[in-house]
């Protein structure tokens, strides 16, 4: 047996009425939900099982509903004596990862990514950035046309997914041009996507001070697991490396196919993806054919999963 990995989803990746079939099922999910209400001072129940996917795509909506949506469906496989070897997040994901790992408490994890949401937001008004996606060039051809571009304003490499899917992000007219770029350099496919802000590049560095101030009030527990961190794609154990990773993950690129790599090249081969949707898990598929991928969003998806993994 090789070693398990647990993934846990981002941005983009919410819909209406995840986790209801699991927090239905089970008590220890139904809590989380039940504790980021409380937390955040409004039914985030009801937002995420009954609302509307306006209200939900906000990102500072999103966010808290996404990492309580993940927090809640890793209950059950807790609960059954399944334990990761390692474990590690795409961009806000990165924040359930430290949950699972024990470097949060989900209290301060889901009061945090609200905050984060909203200063990530706030830092560019709209209109002004813009991300795109780039599909069928390699990380170098991707930074190529940045760089070319960057005479249009600021563009720059925001996530490294899988081989031939990087999105880039910057300001309207830059993300532009380098689009047209990588038309012209080979690109498959490169297209605008549906949101509000930048991540991941350099203008959401203001969002990184604000993130710094509100990380300070949060004591970080002993990492109990390795998380593979966004920003170096490398496994950090010692709490002291989180709070300076997570301030510099706003406006850095997520290195999300190397972090995989880095972790098959550990021995993992078992991928579980916890959470809304199976995007990670494609990205495995792309990065590394031979993995097994798992996932747990709903009844169906847990029961199949914990069969795999023999619980």
């Amino acid at each position: 047996m090789g070693k398990l990995a647990f993934l846990f989803p981002g941005q983009g990746a919410q819909y209406i009425g995840m986790g209801k079939q699991i927090a239905d099922e089970y008590k220890s999910a139904d809590a989380i939900f039940d504790e980021a209400s409380e937390v955040l001072g409004f039914d985030m129940k009801k937002m995420i099982f009954e609302g509307d996917e306006e209200t939900l795509k906000i990102t500072e909506n999103t966010q808290p509903a996404i990492l309580t949506t993940s927090v809640a469906l890793l209950q059950p496989v807790l609960e059954k004596g399944i334990k990761p070897d390692v474990v590690a997040g795409l961009s806000l994901g990165e924040y359930s990862a430290h949950v699972a790992a024990g470097t949060m408490t989900f209290r301060d994890a889901v009061a945090l990514v609200r905050k984060r949401g909203k200063f990530m937001q706030e830092a560019v008004p709209v209109g002004v950035g813009t991300m795109a996606a780039i599909i069928g060039l390699d990380s170098e051809a991707v930074k190529e046309c940045c760089k070319k571009a960057s005479s249009e304003g600021i563009v720059e490499p925001a996530n490294f997914n899988c081989p031939g899917q990087i999105t880039v992000a910057g300001e309207v007219k830059a993300v532009e041009k380098a689009l047209e770029i990588a038309k012209e350099m080979g690109a498959k496919r490169a297209m605008l996507l549906a949101v509000s802000a930048p991540f991941h590049c350099s203008m959401l560095k203001p969002a990184g001070d604000k993130l710094a101030a509100e990380l300070e009030r949060v004591t970080l527990g002993d990492m109990q697991i390795p998380v593979v961190t966004n920003v170096t794609a490398e496994y950090i154990i010692d709490k002291d490396k989180v709070k300076d990773l997570l301030i510099r993950q706003v406006s850095s690129s997520v290195l999300f196919e190397d972090s995989i790599r880095n972790m098959i090249e550990d021995g993992v081969d078992t991928f579980v993806e916890i959470g809304p949707g199976k995007v990670l898990s494609g990205f495995v598929k792309k990065i590394n054919k031979e993995m097994k991928t798992l996932n747990v969003e709903d009844i169906e998806s847990l029961n199949k999963t914990l069969q795999e993994l023999g619980a």
